[in-house]
């Protein structure tokens, strides 16, 4: 009995050409190269994911609400280093 399906996809010609030289590059078939890419499509990096949650929360702390905020901080803390070493 099979246990898998068979599927149909549009691609850009420019999309498809792209995952034929992978395919043929790390000799694979067309639907394994799809079926890794739909399985690191839909896996998530723990450590990764713990990272970020661990920054957004250090930036939280800090008052950092947007990009804004993090350029004006460099900026400071570059300004301050410089007063620093001038003394």
């Amino acid at each position: 009995m099979r246990t898998a399906k068979t599927i149909s996809i549009t691609l850009p010609p420019e999309l498809l050409s792209k995952a034929q030289e992978i395919a043929a590059r790390e000799h694979r078939t067309m639907s394994e190269l799809f079926r890794e890419a739909i399985r690191r499509y839909r896996s998530v990096d723990p450590e990764w994911e713990a990272l970020l949650a661990e920054g957004r929360a250090h930036g939280k702390a800090l008052g950092i609400e947007s990009e804004d905020d993090v350029e004006r901080m460099s900026d400071e803390w570059r300004q301050e280093r410089r007063l620093a070493t001038q003394r």
